[in-house]
């Protein structure tokens, strides 16, 4: 099985770090990318980092990722409440996936609390802040360990 792992982050994460660090904290978004290159060079993953404010572009990546990848993390953002289409394209893809929230999303408004990506996920990590993702690619590499 691939090593590959894409890393999907929704809208408004390209913001992380400046928008609302009560709630998301002061990292950025290349913060997590480097945080996330550096464990994936431990577990032996090779990752592929993207953020997008456009919905069909996400969908592209895991449209790709089906061809490539060994797993998906995904940071859907508020595409979590509102994209069946994202969910759609999660479900053409065979291998793990991991839905990552930094923040507790039921601790929020009652909006947050349904996520249609976690219809397709097979695991979810919130309330953990940016060290979710790093929680969730060692995830995906046990899986794809145990697979191979």
């Amino acid at each position: 099985m691939s090593r590959l792992v894409y890393v999907l982050n929704g809208p408004n994460l390209n913001l992380l770090g400046k928008r609302q660090p009560h709630i998301y904290g002061s990292e950025t978004l290349a913060d997590v990318e480097a945080s996330c290159r550096s464990l994936a060079g431990e577990l032996g993953l090779e990752i592929r980092f993207h953020q997008s404010n456009r919905e069909y572009e996400i969908i592209d990546w895991v449209h790709e990722a089906r061809e490539t990848a060994g797993g998906i993390v995904i940071n859907p953002a508020a595409f979590t409440h509102t994209s069946v289409a994202i969910l759609d394209a999660l479900n053409t893809f065979e291998a793990p996936v991991i839905e990552v929230h930094i923040s507790n999303v039921h601790k929020r408004e009652a909006f947050r609390h349904h996520s249609y990506v976690s219809l397709r996920a097979d695991g979810v990590i919130a309330g953990l802040g940016t060290q979710g993702y790093l929680l969730a690619l060692r995830r995906v590499a046990q899986l794809i360990d145990t697979k191979a």
